[in-house]
């Protein structure tokens, strides 16, 4: 009885139930820290780009401790969702005490390095997990600031890349990462809406109607916000080109391929899902960041 007792109670978690808790498929959204060193010229400044990758790594275990943060304020929810009842701790793979401990040494990991790094970037990241704390709390079932939320996050790791290269990025790549942000945010409600619990997120305060709505305004806003970049005279002055108008239809059929697979394909739960699932939509974005790189630096 005391053996089992021990067992349900061990200090140690088997290392692939941690790796499963942190979510290491979405380290990919630590990738917006390097916008201000590609649009800002900096790709190839070895000391801007150093400082870039450790900044991305900093965030990637911050946002770690962040969801399973989210996953301790959310676990009677989890549970009875059909994707989310997977997660260590909603399946009973990890108790909360040990989340707990992960949280801390995260966030304490991370702070730290952000401060060897530069001070002004652990601030931002200092904010970022204030912002977090309050938001899975309070503010995650509050309607429509729960998604612009989810682009002050994105908007943060843009800022702490731009503190860490020294660059002062464009507003308007500023509007369209928190536009592309409020996008990939209403289109997972939608999925919430459909298929998970009603009580999850604050989903029961919108409807199917509403959530489509806000998609095709962000949408259209987010098309307008990069074609006008792209044509900015600032741009083709800072970039010596106006090349960069060619990215545009990528940038067009991406945001395109990316309705129709949460409408049609109905994987809008996970935006880092359909990425990875989706080879088009996976090439699209390849192709436009070999466009961007090919028109601002060669």
């Amino acid at each position: 009885m005391d053996s089992q007792l021990f067992s349900q109670h061990r200090a140690f978690i088997p290392t692939r139930v941690i790796f499963k808790a942190l979510r290491p498929h979405q380290w990919v959204k630590s990738a917006f820290v390097f916008l201000p060193l590609i649009f800002g010229s900096k790709l190839f400044d070895l000391q801007a780009f150093l400082k870039t990758l450790s900044m991305s790594i900093i965030f990637a275990f911050a946002s770690s401790a962040v969801y399973l943060l989210n996953d301790l304020y959310d676990l009677s929810e989890d549970k009875k969702h059909p994707d989310k009842c997977a997660r260590p701790l909603a399946a009973g793979l990890m108790t909360p005490c040990q989340a707990v401990f992960l949280i801390l040494t995260l966030s304490v990991l991370s702070l730290t390095c952000a401060y060897v790094l530069n001070l002004w970037a652990a601030g931002v990241l200092l904010i970022y997990f204030s912002l977090n704390l309050i938001y899975s709390k309070y503010l995650k079932r509050v309607v429509i600031i729960d998604v612009f939320c989810i682009g002050v996050f994105y908007y943060l790791r843009i800022a702490a890349g731009g503190i860490v290269s020294n660059v002062s990025l464009s507003s308007w790549i500023i509007i369209c990462s928190v536009l592309l942000a409020l996008f990939i945010g209403f289109n997972k409600r939608k999925y919430d809406l459909d298929f998970g619990p009603q009580n999850n997120s604050g989903n029961d305060a919108y409807t199917r109607y509403y959530i489509d709505r806000m998609i095709s305004i962000i949408a259209s806003s987010l098309i307008m916000s990069y074609a006008l970049y792209v044509m900015d005279k600032e741009t083709i002055a800072k970039f010596h080109t106006n090349a960069l108008i060619y990215t545009v239809p990528l940038a067009y059929y991406g945001i395109f391929r990316y309705i129709y697979l949460v409408d049609m394909r109905l994987l809008g739960g996970d935006p880092v899902r359909i990425l990875w699932k989706d080879h088009v939509l996976k090439l699209t974005v390849l192709l436009w960041l070999i466009v961007c790189a090919i028109v601002i630096y060669f």
